[in-house]
């Protein structure tokens, strides 16, 4: 199993823990005779009693969700109806676009069986359980257009055309799909390929890495853009991957300047946490390196702030390395 699979795997793993403990802090909050699961509400969704409701399955004719969570407001007037509000877990920080639509997605099948708009769902992230409100409506076309395009998929007789991308990672079918690409030798191995490029390369008959590398043509740069950047050619890695060789265009030239100094990074972009910087710096024929480390966020200028101010002669007593980098 290669390094991606290990990431999807703890991603997944901590999804689920993340969850279970988000669904202790939801229930703490309420009655217990106020609460129930997925078993006791199914089939009583419209004259439902339970303020709050765990592990929902959901299903309105072709489409199902699993509502994480979903809470009951009940009506404040008179002729009014109670308002249901579907609920996620991400245990990362930082939310994207897929999980505000899987969301709304939720609250789509919600809304189909209960014959109502819900136009409003909530996410609970982060370490700290931090609870982001989503406008769902204003995605409920978006997700409609996905919902479809998938329904078309499932209901053609042959299999949608293969392509793997950057979610092969967290698919079940990575196994079987990445062998028949490269039995294929197809296009799609190509990782720095958008799909728009792909589909212009097929409609002019080049369907795979071979028949691509042949289209290849070093050409002699106009005087004027000599000092441009060359632009980046497919079809030269598609024949370095048949070649098994290394290809430069051009004559490139490193010209170093001043001190040399190199830095390298790592952390938890996610929680805007960084909790080691080195650098290395040449001195003469030697160089000289410092791992900066921090063990807390609340400790990584404290810690790291001395090492780098003597690297770097500066005198600001607040100097916060993570800040300025």
């Amino acid at each position: 199993m290669i390094l991606r699979d290990f990431y999807a795997a703890w991603v997944r793993t901590n999804d689920e823990v993340f969850r279970v403990e988000g669904n202790k802090r939801l229930v703490a909050g309420v009655a217990p005779d106020k609460c129930a699961t997925g078993t006791q509400a199914m089939g009583t969704l419209k004259l439902a009693q339970w303020h709050l409701c765990m592990d929902l399955a959901v299903q309105s004719q072709n489409l199902q969700c699993s509502c994480h969570a979903v809470e009951q407001i009940p009506s404040t007037g008179r002729g009014r109806t109670a308002q249901f509000v579907p609920t996620r877990f991400v245990f990362r920080n930082k939310l994207n676009r897929d999980d505000k639509l899987l969301l709304a997605f939720d609250a789509r099948v919600l809304s189909e069986v209960l014959r109502r708009e819900v136009g409003l769902g909530k996410i609970v992230h982060g370490e700290n359980y931090a609870t982001r409100k989503v406008k769902t409506s204003a995605l409920a076309g978006e997700v409609r257009k996905l919902t479809d395009k998938i329904g078309t998929l499932l209901a053609s007789s042959s299999p949608p055309d293969l392509a793997l991308n950057r979610h092969c990672a967290e698919c079940e079918f990575q196994n079987r799909c990445r062998p028949k690409a490269i039995e294929k030798d197809d296009l799609s191995l190509l990782s720095g390929m958008t799909e728009k490029e792909r589909t212009n390369f097929n409609s002019k008959g080049i369907f795979t890495v071979t028949q691509l590398s042949h289209t290849f043509q070093s050409r002699r740069r106009p005087h004027g853009l000599r000092d441009k950047r060359e632009r980046y050619h497919h079809s030269l890695k598609a024949l370095a991957i048949r070649e098994k060789k290394i290809h430069v265009i051009g004559s490139p030239e490193m010209k170093i300047e001043g001190t040399p100094v190199y830095v390298d990074v790592e952390g938890l972009p996610d929680r805007d946490f960084y909790y080691l910087i080195g650098i290395r710096i040449k001195v003469g024929d030697s160089a000289v390196h410092h791992s900066l480390w921090a063990d807390s966020p609340s400790g990584r200028g404290q810690h790291l702030a001395g090492v780098l101010v003597q690297t770097n002669r500066s005198r600001e007593p607040s100097f916060d390395p993570l800040r300025r980098l």
